[in-house]
């Protein structure tokens, strides 16, 4: 067994560094920018040593990083059930088998998402009151950063399931943020109140009536989204992964447009240089790595997904996300208001029956 780190106030952090489609490096990479930025962080490998090995020693910030060595990988094609029955000996069951064990506080991992949600529920359990997790985005919008989810762990949810994404959401932007009362609202095709099917309609009437001290806003339209219009965006993982992977493609477009704009002649590639302080900030603002790592909520822990392809930038930000979720207690939050509003919803159907 490997001899974790003790830092004083560090945060021991398990990383799966492998199964990812850019690779160990930029997992390892990224480790080491998190603690440059100044992430209080204990990091800990979970991966084959013999790959691992030579990454981790390129970078001082990682001198005192452990790696625990694990001879299988989840690969990207893998089913979850294949994962829980014969994967115990890969890098993603050995990291999440850590914070199980109370070794590690937290999961990063870029690898397979079903499976990696699917060993999740199987070694954490999941909250009380909820019945199957939802992976959180971060979007960048005009008043800061909106929380999406579901964007895909499940293709359909029920009015009893965005019900509970909303409960999570609500707590997950408050410990994220510290903001007491954030605002709630549910993706729809319209705002209106009789627009889209009975089953998001229904979700509307419950968080209204049983949920009395959420600060629900009914529903909300993608473009809502990006404007900031409220804080928590509920959907389902069909409708959210969609939407995000959109947003994404979208902003890479408009950044490449840009690039071509400002060199595309020699006017052009002054007043870039002219510009380029606020150029770099305007790049960091529409680059998706900069909001990397979505959240999986409901399970009885703090497991963060880095996006396959993510760069170090985007693997520093999430085990900064993982950094920051550490002890804020918002699951507790989370069974406590589920308990009290499926009850106060329970109690509404019987009268109205």
């Amino acid at each position: 067994m490997t001899d974790f780190p003790k830092k004083s106030e560090a945060i021991p952090i398990g990383v799966d560094a492998m199964g990812t489609d850019s690779g160990p490096e930029a997992l390892v990479a990224g480790a080491a920018r998190a603690l440059k930025t100044g992430v209080r962080a204990a990091i800990v490998f979970f991966g084959d040593e013999a790959v691992l090995r030579p990454f981790v020693a390129r970078h001082a910030e990682l001198a005192g990083a452990a790696i625990e060595h694990c001879p299988g990988v989840v690969a990207m094609t893998d089913k979850p059930m294949h994962v829980l029955r014969r994967g115990r000996d890969t890098s993603m069951w050995k990291a999440v088998e850590a914070q199980k064990q109370g070794r590690v506080r937290a999961v990063v991992s870029g690898g397979n998402t079903g499976a990696l949600m699917a060993v999740a529920r199987m070694q954490l359990g999941m909250i009380a009151g909820v019945d199957r997790p939802a992976v959180t985005a971060l979007w960048p919008t005009t008043q800061g950063r909106t929380v999406v989810l579901d964007v895909g762990a499940n293709v359909e949810a029920s009015e009893h399931e965005l019900v509970s994404f909303a409960i999570m959401g609500e707590a997950f932007f408050r410990a994220l943020t510290g903001k007491k009362k954030p605002t709630v609202g549910l993706l729809n095709v319209g705002a209106e109140e009789l627009k889209g099917h009975e089953l998001i309609r229904a979700a509307a009437r419950v968080l209204k009536e049983a949920d009395p001290d959420m600060a629900f806003k009914g529903f909300v339209e993608g473009n809502d989204i990006s404007q900031g219009t409220v804080d928590v965006v509920v959907t389902d993982g069909f409708t959210g992964n969609i939407a995000l992977k959109s947003a994404e493609g979208a902003a890479r477009l408009v950044g490449g447009w840009m690039k071509e704009a400002l060199t595309a002649s020699l006017l052009a590639k002054v007043g870039s240089l002219l510009m380029m302080r606020d150029l770099k900030k305007l790049k960091q603002r529409i680059d998706p790595s900069s909001v990397n790592g979505g959240v999986f909520l409901g399970v009885n822990g703090v497991v963060v997904k880095s996006h396959g392809g993510a760069d170090e930038h985007g693997v520093a930000a999430a085990i900064s996300m993982a950094a920051n979720l550490v002890g804020k207690g918002f699951r507790k939050e989370v069974a406590e208001t589920a308990a009290l509003v499926f009850q106060r919803a329970g109690k509404a159907l019987e009268a109205a029956e």
